[in-house]
């Protein structure tokens, strides 16, 4: 199967679940993302404060934010006047399975700082 008509109003609840879902962990992965730099900074401070060799740079990969991925494709179907609509197996997998292309790596990203890890 290619393509499948979907109830709008059925996609935009799945749509608006899945986004919640996504900002929530952003979210709470920027906190711990926040924290980690606090350490990190404050471990290069008292590196200078104590005379020891420095390390002046962070390198760590900030929480990923899609929340605009989902906006879009809720704005149109809000515009859309059809109450069914033809979405390919692509959309699908994005707008309901809620796989898309920068799925892993975002999810595995903030998951990581929202449960207080390193990367």
């Amino acid at each position: 199967m290619h393509s499948v008509k979907v109830n709008k109003h059925d996609l935009l609840v799945t749509l608006e679940i899945n986004r919640d879902k996504h900002r929530d962990l952003f979210l709470k992965a920027q906190e711990g993302y926040r924290q980690r730099v606090i350490e990190e900074l404050d471990e290069m401070l008292q590196l200078a404060r104590d005379g020891k060799e420095l390390r002046v740079t962070i390198e760590m990969q900030a929480p990923q934010d899609h929340t605009e991925d989902y906006d879009r494709v809720i704005a149109m179907l809000k515009l859309s006047v059809d109450e069914t609509v033809t979405i390919d197996s692509v959309s699908f997998e994005q707008y309901v399975l809620d796989k898309w292309a920068w799925s892993r790596h975002a999810n595995f990203i903030n998951q990581t700082y929202s449960a207080g890890g390193k990367l």
